[in-house]
């Protein structure tokens, strides 16, 4: 075995040229291509398909059904929920041979819910969280909370994942009642 202290299931499909991190599990017919970069201690579920020269950070749980295509980089400990969506093109056509791909860029702590669809091109702030079903259009600020389709900013959530508060209009201080902790964030509309 290639890889030290990782478990893959006999359904899945794992390129001899990926490179995966210690302590990751890779679970029923997922497909990690060559080139891939996946970091230690990740989970991948049921039906993960990880593209080539897609790099995923460390710490990171990717739900069943999710495809990461090439152009998304995931960052540490970010949570992808079942059946989310990634895209890489903004124009596709099945008869484009000549089709660029559209980089989106995943930060630190995100959280991806379940059936959401993150269209190319963005960036998911540090522990940011997407609803359930919400089309993400927009770049998401860090700590931001977007619902709806088209997604819109409602809020801001705390490094453990609580809805914050606000404590100060003017200088826009949120406050975590659950952990207690008090962040500054720039209001911005999506």
């Amino acid at each position: 075995m290639k890889w030290k202290n990782v478990t893959i299931h006999k359904t899945a499909d794992v390129s001899e040229k990926a490179e995966i991190g210690e302590g990751t599990r890779v679970w029923n017919n997922c497909q990690i291509r060559e080139s891939a970069n996946i970091g230690r201690n990740c989970i991948l579920s049921k039906d993960v398909y990880v593209d080539h020269g897609v790099t995923v950070g460390s710490g990171v749980k990717i739900q069943n059904g999710v495809s990461v295509y090439h152009g998304v980089t995931i960052g540490d400990e970010v949570f992808l929920g079942p059946h989310c969506v990634f895209t890489n093109d903004f124009r596709p056509r099945a008869f484009n041979s000549n089709w660029q791909i559209t980089k989106t860029q995943v930060r630190r702590g995100a959280s991806v819910g379940a059936g959401a669809i993150i269209i190319c091109g963005i960036e998911l702030g540090e522990y940011c969280m997407v609803g359930a079903g919400a089309v993400v259009t927009k770049d998401v600020p860090p700590h931001g909370l977007v619902l709806g389709n088209p997604a819109r900013l409602v809020g801001y959530v705390c490094q453990c994942g609580e809805r914050s508060s606000e404590v100060g209009l003017k200088t826009k201080t949120y406050f975590c009642e659950t952990c207690s902790s008090k962040e500054q964030h720039v209001e911005r509309d999506l």
